[in-house]
């Protein structure tokens, strides 16, 4: 009897040690397609003949449903893929992050539930009390990590004036020791109030403001540009890529020099882009933003009413 529960105990051991290797085989394989799947992407981007706005390295689209947007941004980026992995894997960098966006007011990161979340304060582009914001809630997942692909999900179910379903998703993979490539995913879905209110902003303040896709030329053959919602999801796509990179470049300094230099460094890669981007100057930028990051430091957010 005792030889017999023995091989049973043996034989569970070999059942639970193949099924976990198995589990790791089927993953590795997993992420080495999705890492491929990556890396043709964006090949196949790099050789479109379609014409656009932006660096070579960077590659811009968006799409729009009678009740969802989204904007896609797949980019090669000067980090290492360790740096990418080390900083876009945790919560607390992603408050960081999305600090740098000029409507994101306030960002706190909890570990206490699961998966983690972050409390977002999200509001207009100018000072504002926190009582003002709009909160948000974002669950943070990392879909897959391994050392040669992650896939990093943020997704809140509600936000302001009856959008929903919003999804931040990182997707990274190694190009080589130095560099990486990223796609940045940004997509939220809409019902009829948010509607009315973006075709007064689009008829009012948004008047004029355009997005990157290039959707004609003009006589003298300079570039039209895309204008609506889908010029607005775009806009908002790259801002959030541009915060990624940013504090990914301050990253390696001391972690007391990180924000200053990731705030410069967000504001001179948004004035590459002024049709599009500028929305206040250098100074009132950096004031505003360097107030509410000392404040995102030392003040816990408002509670919550719900």
């Amino acid at each position: 009897m005792k030889r017999r529960a023995r091989g049973c105990v043996l034989l569970g051991a070999w059942l639970v040690a193949t099924c976990v290797w198995a589990g790791l085989a089927h993953g590795q394989t997993a992420d080495r397609a999705e890492s491929a799947a990556l890396r043709e992407r964006f090949a196949e981007l790099r050789a479109s003949a379609e014409s656009h706005s932006l660096p070579q390295s960077v590659y811009l689209r968006s799409r729009e449903t009678p009740d969802m947007l989204q904007g896609d941004i797949y980019a090669l980026v000067d980090h290492a893929y360790g740096d990418v992995r080390r900083v876009l894997s945790r919560a607390q960098p992603w408050c960081n992050i999305l600090i740098l966006h000029l409507n994101v007011k306030y960002c706190g990161a909890s570990s206490t539930a699961s998966p983690d979340a972050l409390r977002v304060g999200v509001g207009s582009k100018t000072d504002q009390p926190l009582a003002d914001a709009y909160w948000m809630r974002f669950a943070f997942d990392v879909a897959r990590d391994s050392d040669g692909y992650l896939s990093v999900v943020l997704g809140a179910p509600a936000g302001p004036l009856s959008t929903r379903d919003y999804l931040i998703k990182v997707q990274a993979a190694p190009l080589d020791d130095r560099r990486s490539l990223v796609h940045v995913a940004y997509t939220y879905s809409y019902g009829l109030l948010a509607r009315s209110a973006m075709d007064v902003y689009l008829a009012t303040l948004g008047r004029g403001k355009v997005g990157f896709s290039v959707v004609g030329r003009e006589a003298d053959g300079g570039p039209i540009f895309i204008g609506g919602v889908r010029g607005v999801v775009e806009r908002n796509t790259m801002r959030y890529f541009l915060a990624i990179d940013a504090y990914l470049g301050a990253y390696g300094l001391p972690a007391a020099q990180r924000s200053k230099k990731s705030l410069e460094d967000w504001f001179a890669a948004s004035e590459r882009h002024p049709r599009q981007l500028r929305e206040i100057d250098r100074s009132a930028y950096l004031e505003m933003k360097g107030r509410e990051v000392r404040r995102q430091e030392s003040e816990p957010a408002p509670p919550r009413k719900d």
